[in-house]
């Protein structure tokens, strides 16, 4: 495997103690209990890790959220859990761009790798808790905190075990929020070579707690980044003929190309453009001489995903080249669909049920966001779920919104699901 050793020898950042065992208070940890929906369900090993252990799981939690970090510098998270690993003996292993890391348990032929990521968003939070982010413009609204606190919980009570079938890799995975992810990065490294078959969990504030939603096949969309540039010899708004015409241009594309994709992909695909940003000109009685343009494509079909490029390459080109704007495209490849492996799929399954119960069990529709655990199924097989993060009160705010919040009792519940999976796997 090409990957470093853990160092500390990094410069601290001041905004938090340096002591990984530092987590919320100077005196320790002191937190209220969670109640663990899965107690009583065994191994007897990881009710009992999780008695011992479970407020600080709640502890790790709220610590990586109030000091969240930026996708490629998550350097800080990534130090504190390799020192929590680190003083359960076990031996994690930055990736070369020194955030992320994996860390193996265990011993045998046979290897499942159960991944977690670890960055934030670029947006203020608004949630008004009291670990509440303490860094203006960055915040977890996405759930990539919880899944690294139940991911070091799974590993430190898988590490616990008096014996396990195999051996478990956790990957703990920078820079997802951006394309094209950073699942690449640990693929490029080595950090998924040797392994069987590969899990992991996402956030869902759809489902109530004690929920896991499964599905075999594509369970998120293909994600791509469309930029397009456009120039004109600018000129005064009494003469267009005199000149290209560069707004009228970009309201011709906005309208003209996602509608032009609809009639050339096939509609079962779940194909959608949508513009997120647009920009021409500052005053009104003058024809820009450039403005951008800039939107997501998705698609929820791999075929299509792939043929995608050149299709709105020459979409384009017909849209603008009766206008006399020049223009420039920047089609930026983001990730594939997650496609859950069926197999895989009935061992997720079965690890939910041996940690929660049948009832925990639901399915869940595909979705159209982007997700970079694509990047491993194109590895090898594995599968994704949806955890329930729902207190069930109120109306849950969307991921990716600035009020984002989660019911703990979800940590335990993701931390159970992992183990039991893991061990499924390795059955």
């Amino acid at each position: 495997m090409t990957v470093l050793d853990s160092r500390s020898d990094r410069p601290q950042d001041r905004r938090r103690p340096a002591d990984p065992g530092v987590l919320l208070t100077s005196d320790g940890v002191r937190m209220p209990p969670v109640e663990d929906i899965g107690v009583g369900r065994g191994p007897s090993w990881l009710d009992d890790w999780l008695a011992r252990n479970g407020a600080d799981v709640i502890a790790w939690y709220r610590h990586i959220h109030a000091y969240p970090e930026l996708s490629r510098h998550e350097f800080n998270t990534t130090e504190l859990v390799a020192g929590l690993l680190s003083s359960a003996g076990l031996r994690p292993r930055l990736l070369p761009s020194g955030t992320g890391l994996v860390c193996e348990i265990g011993s045998g032929g046979r290897c499942v790798a159960l991944r977690a990521d670890m960055d934030a968003l670029p947006l203020t939070e608004l949630t008004g808790l009291p670990y509440s982010s303490t860094v203006v413009g960055a915040c977890h609204a996405c759930g990539h905190d919880a899944h690294t606190a139940m991911l070091v919980a799974a590993g430190l009570a898988l590490a616990s075990a008096p014996e396990l079938p195999g051996r478990v890799r956790l990957v703990f995975q920078p820079a997802e929020e951006v394309m094209p992810g950073g699942a690449l990065d640990v693929i490029a490294a080595g950090g998924v070579d040797g392994v069987d078959s590969i899990f992991g969990l996402h956030c869902d504030p759809r489902l109530e707690v004690g929920r896991v939603g499964t599905r075999i096949g594509a369970i998120t969309s293909a994600t791509d980044l469309l930029e397009l540039q456009l120039t004109s010899p600018g000129g005064h708004t009494s003469r267009p003929h005199l000149t290209a015409d560069l707004v009228h241009a970009l309201g011709h594309v906005i309208t003209g190309l996602p509608a032009l994709l609809s009639r050339r992909v096939d509609p079962r695909s779940g194909t959608v453009l949508v513009w997120g940003s647009v920009h021409a000109g500052e005053a009104a009685n003058a024809v820009p001489q450039d403005g951008v343009l800039r939107g997501t494509l998705r698609t929820g079909d791999h075929e299509v995903w792939a043929d995608l490029e050149p299709l709105v390459s020459g979409l384009v080109q017909s849209l603008l080249a009766p206008t006399g704007v020049g223009f420039k495209l920047h089609h930026q490849r983001g990730v594939p669909p997650v496609m859950n492996e069926p197999e895989c799929t009935q061992v997720l399954r079965a690890g939910v049920e041996a940690a929660l119960g049948e009832d925990a069990l639901a399915g869940t529709k595909q979705s159209s966001g982007g997700e970079d655990f694509g990047w491993y199924l194109e590895q090898l097989p594995g599968s994704f779920g949806r955890l329930g993060v729902w207190s069930g009160e109120g109306q849950p705010p969307d991921l990716h919104q600035p009020t984002f919040r989660l019911d703990e009792r979800a940590l335990l519940v993701g931390t159970r699901v992992l183990t039991h999976t893991a061990l499924a796997a390795l059955a």
